[in-house]
């Protein structure tokens, strides 16, 4: 007979509710036939464990979102941490087989063939959660492993199965210090300063104070998210949307390269308060799909600009940041 799963195990107050979660994350619940067209394009047979908890709720944000470690990691020297647990499915991008799910960081990030992807985490793409089936093999009971893309993909031990990694996540206030980079991000917004460059962009548009918008566009981000980051959300696109708005008003952008040059030094890695100290490449399919869609396209002088009516629309949707 086999045993329950999670048993005694209260996961009724398991998942957070809020807006992003449902927007980023949150499918309806699978159905035998999606699971095991997945199960088919992944390669992996998926651990019953997991397949029960999506079926409750397919996909998401736990309450508890740190696991303890004894050895550190380019998280931290105690714990890993996680952004979300991917459904099943392929409609939201944080599924295993939507655009940021398990594939994608197979095939783009270099992450190593050797599981499945559950877990992405607050680095944006520089680690992840993976259910591991190195020793078990593709239809066996895989390990939950902590991958880390800063240490050569890094592989450190978690929990002997997905089951046992739920039971493990603690609540972030076991580590937190979450409030106070909260606190300080936002304070970022009201005292602290933009990079060089882009306050030199801001003097420039004297119509439009850009330096307003971006503060409180990026206020409003953070307080939804709980942290200052820019991925591949609504309002991390339109963060993308006005840079490169600034950006190719001040420099011939001929190419992906040259936006991805002058992307960086802006908000990525700017060099005074506010900046988001890293990135991943979710600007650089934002700025594909901008291409594909023909809201970016080459203008008269050969570089890369908004389309006028995509202009257009993008200074009405920003006015309200003013």
């Amino acid at each position: 007979m086999k045993p329950e799963i999670f048993k005694d195990f209260d996961l009724s107050n398991f998942w957070d509710k809020r807006e992003y979660a449902l927007q980023e994350y949150v499918s309806r619940a699978p159905s035998d036939k999606l699971i095991a067209s997945v199960e088919q394009e992944l390669g992996f047979k998926l651990p019953a464990s997991y397949i029960e908890l999506m079926k409750l709720n397919n996909g998401g944000i736990p309450h508890n979102t740190c696991f303890p470690i004894s050895e550190p990691t380019s998280w931290a020297d105690d714990h890993i941490a996680i952004s979300g647990i991917m459904g099943i499915g392929r409609d939201k991008a944080h599924s295993l087989c939507g655009d940021f799910g398990s594939q994608f960081m197979i095939e783009d990030w270099g992450y190593p063939d050797t599981g499945v992807y559950i877990c992405d985490c607050p680095s944006a793409g520089h680690d992840m959660v993976m259910l591991d089936y190195s020793k078990c093999g593709k239809d066996g009971e895989p390990e939950v492993v902590h991958v880390d893309q800063e240490s050569d993909y890094k592989k450190t031990f978690l929990a002997k199965d997905f089951e046992t990694f739920v039971r493990g996540l603690v609540n972030e206030s076991v580590y937190d210090t979450s409030d106070e980079e909260l606190a300080e991000a936002l304070q970022s917004f009201k005292t602290g300063r933009f990079s060089d460059i882009l306050q030199q962009y801001f003097e420039k548009e004297k119509a439009i104070n850009f330096d307003k918008i971006l503060r409180n566009l990026f206020t409003e981000l953070t307080k939804e998210k709980g942290y200052f980051a820019l991925h591949g959300d609504p309002l991390s696109y339109l963060a993308y949307d006005i840079q490169f708005y600034l950006l190719s008003r001040n420099e011939k952008i001929d190419s992906k390269d040259a936006f991805v040059e002058g992307y960086v030094p802006m908000v990525a890695l700017g060099n005074n308060e506010i900046s988001t100290g890293g990135y991943a490449d979710f600007f650089e399919d934002w700025f594909d799909i901008k291409v594909e869609s023909k809201q970016i396209t080459k203008g008269s002088s050969g570089g890369f600009e908004f389309s006028e009516s995509y202009k257009k629309k993008l200074l009405e949707e920003i006015s309200r940041y003013e």
